[in-house]
């Protein structure tokens, strides 16, 4: 696999039927477990829509897409060997990696609440995402504080 070219190995996705978003798909093939595509859309529409009634918001894209910004990484870290000695370097985070970033955390985010459903575990995650709590925003909180501690290394990346 090569390690640049990256972009023309990308497939494209087809916007979801409900909402026509390319990244309300891309987070139900992720929430889609043994190829019930059905059952993760079902999932992730009913916890859209619970996120939306709670928040007394009428669209439910609106409550999803500033929940997915909330989420957004801009800054993460990438190990590397200089001289003896592995370094935590700061690199910004664009495209096709912030999106994966985001979805997955998010996924991961709702799959780690125990003790109820599905659809309201993403609901939980997704109400919280908006309003810039819960363990998603966390994981970005986190990355940022990683790369910004580790902002004396930033001269490494270009080497």
């Amino acid at each position: 696999m090569p390690r640049k070219t990256t972009k023309s190995l990308v497939r494209p996705i087809q916007p979801d039927r409900l909402y026509n978003s390319v990244q309300v798909q891309k987070l139900i093939n992720r929430v889609m477990l043994n190829g019930k595509k059905q059952l993760a859309e079902k999932l992730v529409y009913e916890g859209m829509q619970k996120a939306a009634d709670r928040l007394k918001i009428d669209n439910p894209l609106e409550v999803f897409e500033k929940a997915y910004l909330n989420i957004q990484p801009h800054l993460e870290t990438r190990s590397r060997r200089v001289g003896g000695a592995n370094y935590q370097i700061p690199f910004e985070v664009k495209g096709q990696r912030q999106s994966h970033l985001t979805t997955m955390w998010l996924v991961q985010a709702a799959r780690s609440r125990k003790g109820m459903s599905m659809v309201d575990r993403i609901a939980n995650e997704l109400q919280d995402a908006y309003n810039n709590q819960g363990a998603a925003v966390k994981k970005k909180e986190d990355t940022h504080k990683m790369a910004e501690a580790n902002r004396a290394f930033a001269h490494f990346a270009r080497g």
